[in-house]
């Protein structure tokens, strides 16, 4: 049973790749149904005095990705941004800054998932109250797919609603780039990676883009 939490030399000695490598693994157990027992009590105890977390993964807010659960990590393993839709903005970006600048985080993941509610409003053109603001960030990625999908370009095309998802994360995680001159220059330096991948509602996999 794991008892103790990442601690700042177990976090010097992570790789990106090792932290990419190490959340897929973890995703392999959910799936497995075979998650690390861990001791919260004593996690919470051990984390009181800081906290080194390995990566940070913007995700959608749907309760159906439990983003802890799906890679299968626990108390000060990782940071988690959440916003419907998994886009960047200033918010977001300055967490993702921090999460990696300031508390050594290896690792920015990028998680949309099957079926994103927030994608599908986007592919529909839903105006309501401050959604509608919230829905602009994806209208990029809706007009990517309308150029590469044929058929109706609306939430009833389930082609369609995947790959404004999958274009969703891709182009977010070249707007953090171009945006975070700090991630950028951390990534060019092989100090970070910045990747992303598409959550299953139906097995529980995460597929890297």
């Amino acid at each position: 049973m794991r008892n103790l939490a990442i601690n700042k030399e177990a976090q010097d000695n992570l790789t990106p790749s090792n932290v990419l490598e190490n959340l897929l693994e973890g995703n392999k157990r959910f799936r497995n149904n075979t998650l690390e027992t861990v001791d919260y009590n004593a996690l919470v105890k051990d984390t009181v005095g800081g906290q080194y977390p390995k990566a940070v993964v913007l995700s959608c807010i749907d309760s159906r990705v439990p983003v802890e659960q799906v890679f299968d990590q626990t108390i000060g393993d990782i940071f988690v941004a959440r916003v419907a839709g998994n886009f960047e903005n200033t918010d977001i970006l300055g967490s993702l800054e921090y999460s990696c600048a300031v508390a050594g985080s290896k690792l920015v993941f990028v998680l949309g998932h099957q079926s994103c509610g927030a994608v599908k409003a986007a592919c529909d053109g839903v105006e309501l109250g401050n959604i509608t603001a919230m829905l602009s960030n994806i209208v990029p990625a809706v007009k990517k797919s309308s150029e590469e999908i044929t058929g109706e370009a609306n939430s009833n095309n389930k082609e369609f609603v995947a790959k404004t998802v999958a274009n969703n994360v891709l182009l977010t995680m070249d707007r953090i780039r171009e945006k975070s001159g700090i991630l950028q220059e951390m990534e060019d330096n092989s100090e970070i990676k910045i990747v992303g991948g598409v959550y299953s509602l139906e097995t529980g996999e995460v597929t890297m883009l």
